[in-house]
């Protein structure tokens, strides 16, 4: 009778992680498609599958991953209906971008930048001149925004270019400094519900011969987070902002096209010490860390100088079966960042960064006590976090 043999699990390799599609998928490679379908300079129609249109309006929908919209066709019939026009007709998603969180991705979207450029590498990052983590959705604590990311915007330079540039949004989002680094550029509209921001947005889209118009929902994911994307309360906030695509679209103006996408995707993790490894109560990855930043599936991890090679040794043989877990020069090599890292924004990387593949969760619940709780999560490279839809509707 042979001996059964029982071989341990190999770490997942750093080249076996799925890298966004940087330079021709990726949210970043949106924006400057478009501008340059309206012949504003020195932008490049890395999404090839989209055919120009003289006025064209973006309306990003926090949360709404691709896998989760294919998932519910009953509560987004219309943009159920839509699948197929994604991507230029091709039916596929594009990717958000590493790490896919809406600080990381919304800069991608408004500078046209992969994170390694405009960089915002992360939902909270060390501050190189200080040695402090900052929160980059937040933006605490402040640092002066156009050091932090001095490219000029894709609205920016439309507007210059002279074409119709606006955004609809929130009122309270007009002054954050993530809205000036990211998305300014000819006029803001503050506006409360979704639908006088379809409204305004289909106004504004009119408004010139050569219009570029951005537009933004925030509760999908927000009720991701709090409920998870099993709950009755986030299939509620689908079923309202599908409503809110439909009745921008049947608004638009002559000459237009609509691109519906996301910022990332989710997924839930369960509560239980299998899925959430609580970094602030475990001996073994606290070791020689000085600082831990990113989110729970997406971490950024700064050692105690001197204990670099430690800190990835021991991150590795602790979660390497279910994160891809690389060093910073392994990590922008493998342009997880994009295929180029500003020196600028090198030190802002970990030293250590961690991709969850599998369902698990690094929480800190001393530190980050709020972010431990949350049911919905996202920032890695796996499809449910990386794929987002862009849904087209041409007039």
């Amino acid at each position: 009778m042979s001996q059964q043999v029982w071989d341990d699990p190999e770490p997942l390799t750093v080249a076996s992680a799925p890298v966004p599609e940087y330079g021709t998928g990726s949210l970043a490679d949106l924006l400057p498609t478009l501008a340059a379908g309206m012949d504003v300079p020195d932008m490049t129609a890395s999404l090839g599958e989209l055919s120009p249109a003289d006025r064209n309006c973006v309306f990003l929908i926090d949360g709404l991953g691709w896998e989760q919209l294919k998932a519910h066709p009953d509560e987004a019939p219309f943009m159920s209906s839509l699948l197929g026009s994604s991507r230029g007709g091709t039916g596929r998603p594009i990717t958000a971008g590493y790490p896919a969180t809406t600080a990381t991705s919304l800069a991608s979207v408004g500078t046209g930048l992969p994170p390694g450029a405009h960089g915002l590498p992360g939902y909270t990052v060390r501050n190189p001149e200080t040695g402090e983590l900052m929160n980059q959705l937040r933006w605490i604590p402040w640092t002066k925004p156009g050091t932090w990311q001095p490219y000029p915007t894709v609205f920016q330079l439309a507007d210059a270019a002279g074409v119709h540039t606006a955004q609809v949004s929130a009122p309270h989002f007009q002054n954050t400094p993530l809205t000036k680094i990211a998305l300014s550029g000819g006029t803001f509209h503050g506006r409360l519900t979704g639908e006088d921001r379809m409204d305004m947005a289909a106004e504004q889209l009119a408004a010139g011969d050569r219009s570029l118009v951005y537009t933004y929902y925030a509760e999908v994911d927000g009720k991701g987070h709090r409920f998870g994307i099993d709950s009755d309360a986030w299939r509620g906030q689908l079923m309202y902002v599908d409503r809110l695509v439909q009745r921008l679209a049947e608004q638009l103006p002559p000459r237009a096209a609509l691109y519906v996408t996301a910022d990332h995707g989710m997924i839930d993790i369960p509560f239980d010490e299998q899925h959430r490894i609580d970094f602030d109560e475990d001996w073994e990855l606290s070791a020689g860390v000085a600082l831990l930043g990113g989110e729970g599936r997406a971490r950024h991890v700064y050692a105690v100088p001197g204990a670099e090679s430690d800190v990835l040794t021991c991150w590795r043989e602790v979660l390497g079966e279910q994160f891809w877990v690389a060093s910073r020069d392994e990590a922008i090599a493998a342009g997880w960042f994009g295929p180029h890292v500003d020196e600028r924004v090198y030190a802002r990387i970990g030293d250590v960064v961690a991709a969850a593949r599998d369902d698990v969760l690094i929480t800190a619940s001393e530190r980050e006590p709020k972010e431990s709780l949350m049911v919905g999560n996202h920032g890695s490279m796996t499809p449910a976090e990386q794929h987002i839809p862009l849904l087209e509707v041409r007039s």
